[in-house]
């Protein structure tokens, strides 16, 4: 009886939060075909228009309508994206490698940690501000917000990769060194293509996280700003359909690398399977 009528009130729920996360953007995307040059949003459509997009890519005529500012911006939000995805990832690995294993002071390390995803981000930038002017350190994208976006970034890869490793079998490399593999070659050779598709998510978590990060980029990044920067400051003055449009690239663009994270993680898991054939056949 329970189980009747827990099934459909999950179903519910679950068509009720789809419902909530992507009926904006279904009509955000609607307003971005909006017909141009003049008017802002307005819902529903009176005439049906590419005029914004091609607006993005300056393939119209000029008009009061300045083009965003989205390209050195974004080519900046790219660029600090993937240094924090190396970095993050490869400090999150290692941190859950060596938790493995008990250590005197693993709990304070760990909340430590897990504390720079916790403060917020506007206490974090003010406070990077406040100590680069005290210091004499410029303020860049590349220094003073890198190092924020890596401290915030850090602590989902960690937890990933320890969740992973939680669940990792150890014999596996335990076998390994009783053949006389070296521990960098056995992590190399056998750890880590088994713990590979916990690094995607790790690398996916640490990329998308800055790729949209604002609050701990406001006061940190100096005055180049990322993408999220210059979008603000573009609808904080006036709201045109060309930032709708740009909106729907941006999804198209996450849309396309998720589909890239499933195509790599099911190569992956793929791979796992085939290893784990081989190694019942011998």
């Amino acid at each position: 009886m329970q189980s009747t009528f827990v099934k459909p009130a999950l179903g519910v729920y679950t068509v009720l939060f789809l419902t909530f996360l992507y009926a904006p953007m279904v009509v955000l995307a609607i307003i971005s075909f909006q017909t141009g040059p003049e008017g802002g949003p307005q819902f529903p459509i009176v005439e049906w228009s590419t005029y914004w997009y091609r607006h993005l890519l300056g393939l119209v005529p000029p008009s009061r309508i300045a083009p965003l500012p989205v390209g050195s911006g974004l080519l900046r939000s790219l660029v600090l994206a993937f240094m924090t995805m190396v970095v993050s990832t490869t400090l999150g690995v290692m941190s859950a490698q060596a938790f493995r294993s008990r250590f005197k002071g693993s709990g304070v390390v760990f909340y430590l940690i897990v504390l720079g995803m916790m403060v917020p981000g506007l206490l974090v930038g003010l406070g990077m501000s406040l100590v680069s002017n005290v210091l004499g350190i410029d303020r860049h994208w590349w220094g003073t917000a890198f190092v924020l976006h890596v401290v915030y970034t850090y602590p989902f890869a960690f937890l990933v990769m320890l969740a992973i490793f939680n669940r990792f079998d150890q014999s596996v490399e335990e076998a390994s060194w009783s053949l006389g593999v070296s521990p960098v070659r056995t992590f190399r050779k056998v750890t880590f293509p088994l713990i590979f598709p916990g690094v995607l998510s790790a690398m996916m978590f640490a990329f998308t996280l800055s790729y949209d990060e604002f609050s701990r980029t406001l006061f940190a990044s100096g005055r180049d700003l990322t993408l999220p920067l210059a979008i603000y400051g573009t609808f904080s003055v006036e709201i045109h359909p060309n930032i709708f449009a740009f909106g729907v690239l941006t999804t198209l663009f996450s849309f396309a690398l998720l589909s890239v994270y499933g195509v790599l993680m099911g190569l992956s898991v793929r791979r796992a399977k085939q290893v784990a054939i081989q190694e019942e056949a011998a």
